[in-house]
């Protein structure tokens, strides 16, 4: 899928890379090969983002298999990155995975000290995804599943989560990566997904008699 920043005739009318802020917040985009995660970092970065896009030829062919993405003429072979400002102090950076099995070696070292990741899934070859999920269970990182939207069959939410074999807690959204609108909506599902998963790992404090208090109680008059 392409995205409409991808045109570097283009005049692009966000801003240059400002300083960096006080807490970075970093998140991961993966998926399979040709799922849409380039576009997703461009459409919804306030920045013009790091693109390490080449030129796919013949020889990839052997490597790659493009038999479901014929259009797709250029491909990521390190990272995506973008940049979302949250307020004064704390921004989201956005990387996003190369797909390719020869490029796996790399998500490990992207998963270090990120927030949380997206896992961009298109519905014709949900197998691409098993080896995203299955790294990041592996490594604790809390995600949500995006469906992107490739215009084809369209599938119960629950037939998807049956054919991931995904955990009932892990959110599943459906998204258009060309859309800025959807593309935060992913993100925020992330973010909230994340705060929850801290929050419930966090131990409660316990009173004086061995009991977890009540998260609120009314004060004696």
């Amino acid at each position: 899928m392409d995205s409409a920043t991808s045109d570097p005739a283009v005049t692009d009318p966000r801003p240059l890379l400002r300083a960096s802020a006080d807490n970075g917040l970093k998140i991961v985009v993966v998926g399979g090969f040709g799922v849409g995660k380039t576009t997703l970092v461009r459409s919804v970065s306030e920045i013009r983002p790091l693109s390490t896009e080449e030129t796919m030829t013949r020889a990839g062919e052997a490597l790659d298999d493009v038999s479901a993405v014929r259009d797709k003429n250029a491909t990521t072979v390190a990272f995506d990155f973008g940049r979302i400002t949250l307020d004064a102090r704390n921004v989201l950076y956005l990387f996003g995975a190369p797909g390719q099995e020869r490029f796996w070696f790399l998500w490990d070292r992207l998963f270090t000290g990120a927030l949380g990741a997206v896992v961009l899934v298109d519905t014709r070859r949900l197998d691409d995804s098993w080896y995203a999920i299955d790294r990041l269970e592996q490594h604790g990182t809390p995600f949500v599943v995006a469906r992107n939207d490739f215009g084809g069959q369209d599938f119960a939410p629950q037939d998807i989560r049956d054919a991931l074999d995904l955990d009932p807690d892990v959110p599943l959204v459906h998204c258009d990566a060309r859309a800025r609108s959807s593309s935060k909506r992913v993100l925020i599902a992330l973010v909230e997904h994340a705060k929850h998963r801290y929050r419930s790992s966090r131990p409660r404090p316990r009173s004086y008699d061995g009991q977890v208090p009540a998260r609120h109680k009314e004060l004696p008059l």
